[in-house]
């Protein structure tokens, strides 16, 4: 049973960070696109680089989704993701405190620890690619 929920975090949250990048990168499931979140990211302040960093960030996440999900490097996909969640926390959520009701960075902190948990742990027996 611990293969199987293993297997059902790293595909929630893993397809979950596919489809944010696929937003992002693609204007994909309604997404703004690269073009859009480059100038959303520029109105938080990131004058210098805007679409570059739009570009990272999707690919991040669409990277990091894809690792995570398939359980191939599962350590490197969740290093990506969070990577993405620190950075949300340092330019949108921290300064609205913890919880999520007040906009703060409580959801981030929680697939912190559950992408870490799990990179910790290992992917399971159901990955991807076979593992003897």
């Amino acid at each position: 049973m611990l293969d199987i929920g293993l297997l059902i975090i790293r595909l929630a949250v893993g397809l979950t960070f596919v489809g944010h990048g696929a937003q992002k990168l693609f204007g994909w499931f309604g997404g703004p696109g690269v073009v859009k979140f480059g100038e959303f990211l520029g109105s938080m302040g990131i004058k210098t680089g805007g679409r570059t960093w739009a570009i990272l960030c999707g690919l991040f996440e669409l990277i990091g989704g894809l690792l995570f999900s398939s359980g191939i490097f599962t350590w490197f996909g969740a290093i990506l993701i969070i990577i993405v969640m620190i950075d949300a926390i340092f330019t949108v959520h921290g300064k609205n405190g913890f919880w999520l009701t007040d906009g703060g960075y409580e959801y981030n902190f929680i697939l912190i620890a559950v992408v870490l948990g799990v990179a910790l742990t290992g992917p399971g027996a159901y990955v991807l690619m076979y593992k003897p």
